[in-house]
């Protein structure tokens, strides 16, 4: 059996996600997450490149009925680091003002004593979201002592 190297540059690229309503969707990331949007359509498969500046970060691709399944095989959830404490806590006031469902109350700590951590939600769709920090989450207890947060929501 042969092992192939692993790719010295190897990063991950952007993520696709399916969704149900692709309007909705843009304007959802949009808002939270400040991206740019460029639409196509070909009959009715349309989809969306979200980037921030010159980096494709998501596509949406409008193919999708029903909620996200948490308990399928498949995307647990998708984390976005950000450079702060306040930069997670004014996403929080942006997705409290969209109505979004969070998974805890507030901004908490990945694990017990640690000091990275962030908010957890669900976009339209239901997929899990995460925005977090390496830093300043560490004035609230974990949602759970033992088990890591961003594992289990």
């Amino acid at each position: 059996m042969s092992t192939a190297a692993a790719p010295a540059s190897l990063r991950t690229g952007h993520v696709g996600l399916n969704v149900t309503d692709l309007d909705r969707s843009v304007a959802f990331y949009q808002r939270v997450f400040g991206f740019e949007a460029a639409e196509g359509a070909d009959g009715d498969r349309r989809w969306a490149f979200l980037s921030l500046g010159d980096t494709l970060v998501l596509t949406l691709w409008q193919q999708s009925e029903g909620d996200f399944a948490v308990s399928r095989p498949g995307l647990h959830h998708l984390s976005f680091r950000v450079g702060s404490v306040e930069e997670v806590r004014a996403a929080e006031d942006v997705l409290r003002g969209l109505g979004a469902s969070f998974a805890h109350e507030g901004v908490v700590p990945h694990r017990e004593g640690g000091s990275s951590g962030g908010i957890f939600f669900a976009d339209p769709d239901g997929i899990r979201l995460e925005i977090f920090t390496d830093s300043g989450a560490d004035t609230a207890p974990a949602p759970h002592e033992a088990a890591p947060t961003c594992g289990f929501f």
